[in-house]
């Protein structure tokens, strides 16, 4: 197949691939943001639900202000959507993502707002938690701390351990931190920890769920499900459209097989079977003219042979009657006469179908137009000398005269239309040929009567003759001209007739690339 096949294919694949991973990006990116604030509101809910739960939240934790940006605002004072309000109605954390972090609301005891800003919600959020735990055990004492710890860790939801012993410390940057600012936030597997120092100086850590992922396993899972339903839906409609085609194609074939010559594919343009489709009409349409010129030769040979065959069956009839030998001989001269005329149609008629039905095996080689114009000439000159025929060959032709062409063949193409033309003339008939770099050319003129321009094209067709003095009485079965034109369609060339303007008569021309063509499509 061409390579522009694959060029064309290799861009749909490439489209429909590009098409899939923007859906995918797109459906990536919604589903995380969707995710991203469910898990947020989940995360901070512990936090948020303490501080609501708290009488007077704005005093007892007033130092959260200006630590972490806690503040506690009037419902009717903050710019809130009707969801976010509804929502806040109903008893629940609402996250709000803004170019400076998240804003986490929920609705206090006596129905105020109450308000967390985040740059970093993880991490803000946990040491605002550790923070407030630190609060309430350094109020605690060291007596009642363990009770102390089970219950902040139940109600902010938290992890919280009690350093005893020197393994479980972190490394000495988080100690430093610890010691100078009396909380530090670090990592550890992928976990956020914090760790505190109470003011008698214990050392507490508190542990956390794991960050937000949004490559959480569900969500690769559910993008390779809609790639892999996308990819396989377009697959299907693309073998789909094939099957169609390829369908339509086998259609087709079954009509022709049952003599519906006529039956044509209609694939339509830029479909993936259109090439095929082409190339099956062009077959098709080969084949039904094959038959058609079959089914016309049959009808053309059998009248042609009708005439012969007859005054073959007359002769020998006459030869019973014929008394002297001067009258016997003169009708088997008949007799041999009309079996030279079946010979030499039986000879056309073979011509003609081996050039029709595929053309002979042509064996192309480098020869000299020229000297084949030549050799016409010269040979027609002995068979008609009452007429002039002369041939006229430019300088230019004479210097490039070599060209790729089948000698044969050319041979008797150039032959039949100057046999023809000394048929018709009246007294001249001129061969012209002109070689240039791409093509080859030659015209034989006639001064004869010539051929009506409605009746150009029908010359060509086989065992068809003209009404005028082109009749069969000049000689002839309607086949030359034909053979002349399967010659050089053979060639990847073309025969046409039009009006000679220096004699007046009938201008035959041959036009043929000059080097070897390609194999002709049929």
């Amino acid at each position: 197949m061409p390579l522009k096949f694959f060029l064309k294919l290799y861009a749909r694949l490439a489209g429909l691939t590009a098409l899939v991973i923007l859906l995918c990006l797109v459906l990536f990116v919604g589903i995380n943001s969707v995710r991203s604030q469910f898990w947020h509101e989940h995360f901070t809910q512990s936090l948020m639900r303490w501080l609501a739960s708290s009488p007077a939240p704005e005093r007892q934790y007033h130092w959260l202000s200006s630590r972490n940006g806690f503040q506690v605002s009037d419902a009717r004072e903050m710019s809130l959507s009707a969801v976010v309000r509804e929502r806040l109605g109903y008893g629940q954390v609402v996250a709000i993502e803004s170019s400076l972090g998240y804003r986490f609301l929920v609705t206090g005891l006596h129905g105020e707002v109450i308000q967390f800003r985040a740059t970093q919600p993880y991490r803000d959020t946990a040491i605002a938690s550790a923070q407030i735990l630190q609060v309430h055990l350094d109020a605690a004492g060291p007596e009642d701390r363990d009770e102390a710890v089970a219950k902040l860790a139940e109600g902010l939801n938290l992890g919280v351990l009690r350093i005893q012993g020197s393994a479980a410390l972190p490394d000495d940057e988080v100690l430093e931190r610890v010691f100078s600012q009396g909380a530090a936030f670090y990592t550890d597997n992928g976990e956020g920890r914090v760790l505190v120092q109470l003011s008698d100086g214990e050392l507490v850590q508190v542990s956390l769920p794991a960050p937000f992922n949004p490559w959480a396993w569900p969500v690769i899972l559910l993008l390779l499900v809609v790639s892999g339903s996308v990819l396989a839906l377009a697959l299907l409609f693309v073998l789909r459209g094939l099957d169609s085609n390829l369908r339509k194609v086998e259609s087709v074939a079954v009509r022709i097989a049952r003599g519906e010559m006529g039956a044509r594919v209609e694939a339509g343009e830029g479909t993936t079977v259109s090439r095929l489709a082409a190339a099956f009409n062009s077959m098709a349409e080969h084949i039904q003219r094959l038959v058609n010129v079959q089914r016309e030769m049959i009808h053309a040979v059998s009248h042609e042979l009708r005439t012969p065959v007859a005054r073959i069956r007359f002769g020998v009839q006459m030869i019973e009657d014929c008394e002297s030998q001067e009258a016997l001989q003169r009708q088997l001269d008949g007799i041999d006469g009309d079996i030279q005329e079946l010979d030499e149609l039986i000879d056309e008629i073979l011509t003609y179908a081996r050039l029709e039905q595929g053309g002979p095996v042509f064996s192309l080689e480098e020869a000299s137009v020229t000297d084949i114009v030549r050799q016409v000439v010269s040979e027609q000159q002995l068979l008609r000398p009452a007429i002039s025929i002369e041939d006229e060959i430019d300088e230019v032709t004479e210097h490039i005269g070599m060209a790729d062409v089948e000698p044969r063949y050319i041979h008797r193409a150039i032959q039949n239309l100057v046999g023809n033309a000394g048929r018709y003339a009246t007294s001249k008939v001129l061969v012209r040929c002109h070689i240039d770099e791409d093509h080859c050319r030659v015209d034989v003129e006639d001064d004869g009567p010539g051929i009506p321009e409605d009746e150009w094209e029908k010359v060509f067709t086989a065992f068809s003759r003209l009404d005028d003095s082109r009749t069969r009485t000049s000689g002839g079965y309607g086949l030359g001209l034909s053979i002349v034109r399967r010659i050089l369609y053979w060639h990847n060339g073309q025969a046409f007739v039009s009006r000679s303007d220096s004699l007046g008569g009938a201008r035959f021309s041959l036009v043929w690339p000059r080097k070897k063509p390609l194999e002709p499509s049929l």
